[in-house]
């Protein structure tokens, strides 16, 4: 009957062990939607239908073309902030007026895979910080635990640039020691 009992605790504890070593490859936040539900990111809004003052000027239909309704997040990005969105929309590259702001960026040079090195760099960071069985069982997040020692402190810095003499007027202000 012992005998019994022990190989069942020990086929549970093995069934347990090994569904801990389940994962993937961003097991950090814990984030899948698991639920299926429609994912409320994945739902952009369109421009308003709007009548066009003459229907010859519409462009001819294409499979998989774009549309007039159709969000464009970089050059409403670019309206916002005052410039121009012809620009991106011809596909003419970059203006000339950002040309100064374009070559001091680069100064140092350019990686072009650079998101894919960083995410390598970062899978390289992760080995072994990983969720722990027990984070695994209850669905704990370890994302800040494994990258706080690369955050900011942000009033640390709010001090230290107070103490330099730059002025923070978008900063919240001094609260008093106690």
């Amino acid at each position: 009957m012992r005998k019994g009992i022990r190989a069942a605790g020990t086929a549970i504890a093995a069934c347990v062990m090994l569904s801990a070593c389940s994962g993937s490859d961003y097991p950090l936040l814990n984030i899948e939607n698991s639920d299926g539900t429609p994912d409320e990111f994945g739902i952009l809004p369109t421009k308003p239908l709007q009548s066009p003052e003459d229907v010859s000027s519409l462009p001819t239909p294409t499979p998989g073309g774009k549309n007039l309704v159709d969000p464009t997040p970089n050059s409403d990005a670019i309206a916002a902030l005052g410039g121009n969105p012809e620009v991106i929309q011809e596909g003419r590259g970059i203006a000339s007026s950002d040309g100064s702001l374009v070559n001091y960026a680069t100064r140092y040079g350019v990686t072009p895979n650079i998101r894919q090195v960083l995410a390598q760099e970062d899978v390289e960071y992760r080995k072994g910080k990983g969720p722990l069985l027990f984070e695994r069982w209850v669905g704990k997040s370890v994302y800040f635990e494994t990258y706080a020692a690369q955050s900011l402190n942000q009033t640390a810095e709010l001090q230290r640039f107070r103490r330099a003499g730059v002025r923070t007027p978008s900063a919240p202000p001094e609260l008093p020691e106690q």
